[in-house]
């Protein structure tokens, strides 16, 4: 799924979904980002993985020491420079957030919304640990999925992205539990509250599980 990202819904693509997203789709993404909002001060230091073309960077422009965004698709990081070019400065870096470029201890806050620990298609323990290490102790990591009560909305919003053609025809025999399946290979899954808790059991850290807008499921880390 990762190079589904990179290549066929990137920049201009990725954009469009979430310019068709319904008027619930929209309350929800607005509800992630007015909670991560809570958290930013202007001493902090931010990371996003997986920032697409800036959509939630854009938000936390100005309200954040530093903030920096990685992506695997150059193509949306282009379209993020331009998309960011009038608010506060933001670094921005083609890399996989498994083999993040950076110091250890280097942000206060780091981000995986919007179900990107599903979407990278990546090994999940392996992005903890690595989300862990670059994190510095006081800070917090957060992490986001979509929430089992959304289902219905969540799949009305993957049906209209379909419908424009931006992913492809829905596998109904497949799709189901938490799952979208496309006839093109294209795969959205989640994380339930007890994958969320092995996986922070897995970095030795106790994590605070909490729905959002029956739409948004967090998992959040404090670094000791």
């Amino acid at each position: 799924m990762g190079d589904y990202y990179k290549k066929g819904l990137a920049a201009e693509r990725l954009r469009a979904c979430y310019d068709l997203a319904p008027p619930r789709t929209r309350q929800y993404l607005d509800a992630e980002i007015a909670y991560v909002l809570e958290k930013s001060s202007p001493h902090r230091k931010v990371l996003e993985l997986g920032c697409g073309y800036g959509r939630i960077l854009k938000r936390l422009a100005g309200r954040v020491g530093l903030l920096t965004g990685i992506d695997t698709s150059f193509s949306s990081l282009i379209m993020a420079k331009e998309y960011l070019s009038r608010g506060s400065p933001c670094h921005l870096a083609l890399m996989q957030a498994l083999f993040l470029g950076f110091p250890d201890h280097q942000f206060d806050l780091t981000l995986c919304l919007q179900n990107g620990i599903s979407a990278f298609a990546v090994d999940r323990q392996a992005l903890f640990r690595e989300a862990l290490r670059v994190t510095r102790s006081g800070g917090t990591m957060l992490f986001s999925s979509y929430s089992e009560r959304f289902w219905k909305d969540r799949l009305e919003w993957f049906e209209i992205q379909s419908a424009h053609g931006l992913i492809g025809p829905l596998d109904y025999e497949a799709t189901g539990n938490g799952q979208i399946v496309c006839q093109d290979g294209f795969r959205a899954t989640t994380v339930d509250a007890e994958g969320f808790k092995a996986l922070a059991a897995g970095i030795n850290l106790e994590p605070v599980i909490f729905e959002i807008d029956q739409s948004s499921l967090f998992c959040e880390i404090r670094v000791p």
